[in-house]
């Protein structure tokens, strides 16, 4: 009996962190979420891709709990999440970045993070004075601080820090609640090549160490940080798998790569 269990065991499937099941999501007419389902397992770097309106950003805000789905489910690491407030979900371990920034421009590095930490163990902004000096949160913002290159920038105002600065910033802050799951949404936009290649960089190095779900439109950044990559159109995923399986699945390529404006431009012309 024990070696049967323990052959069960050694043969049992582990369970995805992340599983989506169905997730639909509509606008009126339009469906960004078209009935999606996608697994996750932990430790995993997982790209999402798709031209403008394909959903990707929907379905981040779906995974957040910012938006609620009208259809399926979604699980977290066995439990399933699919009516969780967005402050739940984070104390799961499930945080997220956005297009644009959302720091205070006034305060320093250390203080946006340090904030961060206190919010998520559920204490009010308005003590923020306290936050700065409090060890027991500035330890934590001044690791995640350091994990993304800023530890240098620490007592530097937001309002000093270039564009990408502002978009590690926001990393760290994400960090600095100890996440599971980071929920990247374009972490890369808006910079110029030098700012892009810093933060190849730096999720280079976050890779292993979290579970990471990315948007991203730089596609050499993506085909070279990704385990796997999910190409979404019109809401619906139309493929999923490594970069070399993608890069080379002929669907993905009519729809998103180009391979038909190039055919199309070499009839025009032939």
């Amino acid at each position: 009996m024990v070696a049967s269990k323990a052959c069960f065991r050694a043969g049992a499937v582990t369970r995805p962190l992340l599983q989506i099941e169905g997730l639909t999501k509509r606008f009126g007419g339009v469906v960004p979420a078209d009935a999606i389902t996608l697994e996750i397992p932990a430790g995993e770097f997982h790209a999402i891709i798709g031209p403008n309106g394909a959903g990707k950003t929907t379905l981040i805000s779906l995974l957040a709990g910012e938006l609620a789905a009208q259809s399926g489910s979604i699980w977290f690491d066995g439990s399933d999440i699919t009516s969780l407030p967005v402050y739940r979900r984070s104390a799961i371990g499930i945080a997220r970045s956005f297009q644009i920034t959302s720091l205070f421009p006034d305060f320093t590095a250390l203080d946006n993070v340090a904030l961060a930490v206190q919010a998520h163990r559920g204490h009010s902004f308005r003590f923020w004075r306290d936050a700065r000096g409090e060890g027991e949160l500035c330890k934590p913002a001044l690791t995640a601080l350091d994990r993304v290159g800023l530890a240098e920038r620490a007592d530097m105002r937001v309002d000093r820090l270039s564009h990408g600065e502002h978009r590690q910033l926001e990393i760290a802050m994400a960090l600095a609640t100890s996440p599971r799951l980071l929920l990247l949404d374009e972490p890369m936009a808006g910079m110029g090549p030098e700012e892009s290649a810093h933060m190849l960089m730096m999720l280079r190095d976050l890779k292993g160490s979290v579970t990471i779900l990315l948007i991203e439109h730089d596609m050499e950044a993506v085909f070279t940080l990704a385990d796997r990559i999910t190409v979404m159109v019109y809401g619906r995923i139309i493929a999923s798998g490594d970069p070399e399986a993608i890069r080379t699945d002929a669907g993905v390529r009519r729809a998103y790569l180009g391979e038909r404006q190039d055919a199309d431009k070499a009839g025009r012309h032939g």
